[in-house]
């Protein structure tokens, strides 16, 4: 999905530039399409403004993405792939389920945490009436909560729609948390904010028995 994990890098106004690896180029322009679209909208956005950004001519722009629906999509692709791949790395660096639950918590962190604001056009798109866009949208949210449901699921007797809404409900409360305390200037460091608020989940999760426990 999106470019295979290759880092995007972000763009700096810049002349115009020297020709590029295609692969190099596409990464280039997505910096520049991200910084763009994070900091005006989609609406707002133009096809100028990115190649500008970017330090292009809007043909080479356009030799890689044919429209701004498509750069965006590409976008988006490629940042809620990372978000799902950080979850399910989190759920797998350990067995110790209280540290998985502040793992995922602090993915979440991490995610909303990271420069450029991408998170900003997975959960707060100015676009999610455009089907291709609530799709992917709906698809990172129902992917990271399907990975928390697979350990509930495996370590309780709880039935599966009953692991799927803790999941569903413990990514949430992550997601939502973790862009208030952005919003909000990092009041505490993201350190103690995630492990608070995965003290919270814990002392919920943790009620429900291990399978085959006594």
């Amino acid at each position: 999905m999106g470019d295979g994990g290759t880092a995007i890098e972000p763009a700096e106004a810049r002349p115009r530039s020297a020709r590029l690896p295609r692969r190099a180029r596409r990464n280039q322009l997505l910096g520049a399409a991200q910084e763009v679209f994070v900091a005006q909208g989609y609406h707002a956005a133009a096809m100028d403004d990115i190649a500008d950004r970017a330090g292009v001519s809007k043909p080479v722009l356009y030799q890689h993405f044919p429209g701004k629906l498509e750069l965006y999509l590409a976008l988006l692709d490629h940042h809620c792939e990372a978000l799902i791949q950080s979850v399910r790395a989190a759920l797998a660096s350990t067995s110790d389920n209280k540290q998985r639950v502040a793992t995922v918590v602090d993915a979440y962190f991490a995610y909303v945490e990271n420069e450029g604001g991408a998170f900003r056009l997975v959960f707060e798109s100015d676009l999610t009436n455009e089907p291709a866009v609530r799709e992917r949208v709906d698809k990172v949210g129902l992917a990271c909560a399907e990975a928390v449901r697979d350990v509930i699921a495996e370590d309780t007797d709880l039935p599966a729609g009953h692991s799927m809404l803790l999941a569903v409900g413990l990514c949430g409360m992550a997601q939502v948390t973790a862009r208030y305390w952005l919003g909000s200037g990092q009041p505490i460091p993201r350190d103690a904010a995630s492990k608070l608020m995965a003290s919270l989940a814990w002392r919920g999760i943790a009620g429900f028995p291990l399978h085959g426990a006594e």
